[in-house]
């Protein structure tokens, strides 16, 4: 491969929290992310650039992936019902509208031009809304236990069963050691995304869009494996990679 094919450590866009934090005698709103994100991808070979909420305009998503080699959607709170037609549940957190609204533009423009994209927990069910599917807003309806968070502030550990033969699967093999804390989780998949992993009971844990150069997500937190960077690094690898043919690889809905 030239080197007019590779990019030195491309740039990866992470998008990011806005909430109230405290610091020191500063008590107010903040754009923020869990440092292991950026340790995540700097030790994968890549360089991350942080993606706050905000309002955007006409060609605003467009002048922010003009910039970006690869793009991951991060952990966070629920995504809002009511863009996939649902009432919200009693349990759902309160709708971050200008995040909503942001990653769901990014993830549907970086896919119409086959930008390298990993969705992570939230990140997995905003790619799934974006594209037209919807989620399960509330886990213990479903499975009767919250078995995929330990309580507050405490990620569940279980496997997670990856499907043979799909991109996840080259990447991690049969089965993955999971780190999860979500109470959601994907429904109804949209159009061209497969279900690639699963947990013991039923829930889809993973998801890929095999259409793509590289789009895929997981349910699960890998930041939070700090000796295993296996998804970001392959993240990182397909944006050093220039495609032969640039272009989308088709509209998403809207």
């Amino acid at each position: 491969m030239s080197a007019s094919e590779r990019r030195a450590r491309p740039v990866i866009g992470l998008t990011t929290y806005v909430e109230t934090v405290q610091q020191g005698v500063w008590d107010g709103p903040a754009a923020y992310l869990q440092y292991q994100y950026v340790e995540s991808v700097t030790r994968a070979g890549g360089v991350a650039v942080l993606l706050p909420p905000q309002q955007v305009g006409a060609g605003s998503v467009d002048a922010i992936l003009d910039r970006l080699d690869g793009l991951v959607l991060t952990g966070g709170k629920d995504v809002d019902a009511r863009l996939y037609g649902a009432t919200p549940h009693a349990e759902a957190d309160r709708p971050r509208v200008a995040r909503d609204t942001l990653e769901t533009q990014l993830a549907r423009a970086a896919i119409d031009r086959d930008l390298p994209l990993l969705g992570i927990c939230r990140g997995a069910q905003v790619l799934n809304v974006a594209l037209g599917g919807t989620l399960v807003q509330h886990l213990p309806d479903l499975t009767g236990g919250d078995t995929h968070r330990a309580g507050p502030g405490r990620f569940a550990h279980h496997d997670v069963r990856i499907v043979p033969g799909t991109r996840l699967a080259v990447l991690l093999g049969e089965s993955a050691g999971a780190a999860c804390y979500h109470h959601q989780a994907l429904a109804d998949l949209a159009p061209g995304l497969v279900a690639t992993g699963h947990a013991e009971d039923g829930v889809v844990e993973a998801v890929e869009l095999p259409a793509a150069r590289f789009v895929l997500a997981v349910q699960w937190h890998p930041e939070q494996i700090r000796d295993d960077v296996r998804l970001f690094r392959a993240l990182v690898e397909a944006a050093s990679t220039v495609p032969a043919v640039a272009g989308a690889v088709g509209r998403v809905p809207r």
